[in-house]
């Protein structure tokens, strides 16, 4: 690999999408990937979850520009959470952003008090989950009408934090 051209790639981060217009990036992000590429939903995919309190959108930007997204959020049962939504705009799924992206919502449901979290992911994907230390639970299901596979990771200890911003 060219040195020069890894020197070269604008700086990625991830980061809480909490301001109006980082939220906007977020959802147009998943837009382009779920409604207009994979026509997985029509016309939206956004859903209840994204209006819950608890719910956290996580935006990924190469230099300053977008290019990911994952959201992430409680279930029911305590230390829980669920990931999903991930996705990364066509043009940057050659620079390593998915991976930053999950390493961040899996570290941040760890910091909210999270002890495990789970995903359905498309098939083509089992092996980007498996080497980031996700585990496949069970078989091939239909999520929103297409293969999916539910995959589970446990969170960090040391990220974890109580009630009161404390470790666990």
């Amino acid at each position: 690999m060219d040195r020069r051209a890894v020197l070269s790639r604008p700086r990625m981060r991830c980061r809480l999408a909490e301001a109006d217009r980082d939220r906007r990036a977020h959802f147009a992000i998943r837009h382009e990937v779920f409604v207009t590429e994979q026509k997985f939903f029509r016309g939206t995919d956004r859903d209840e979850h994204d209006g819950e309190p608890g719910t956290r959108h996580v935006l990924a930007e190469s230099g300053a520009t977008a290019a990911g997204a994952v959201r992430l959020y409680p279930l029911d049962e305590p230390g829980l959470w669920r990931g999903d939504r991930l996705a990364v705009l066509p043009e940057f799924r050659s620079q390593g952003v998915g991976a930053p992206l999950v390493r961040f919502a899996v570290t941040t449901a760890a910091e909210l008090g999270g002890r495990c979290m789970v995903a359905h992911i498309q098939p083509q994907n089992i092996s980007f989950f498996e080497h980031l230390g996700w585990h496949q639970i069970g078989g091939e299901v239909s999520y929103v009408g297409h293969p999916h596979l539910l995959v589970a990771i446990t969170l960090p200890a040391r990220a974890r934090r109580n009630r009161n911003g404390q470790p666990d």
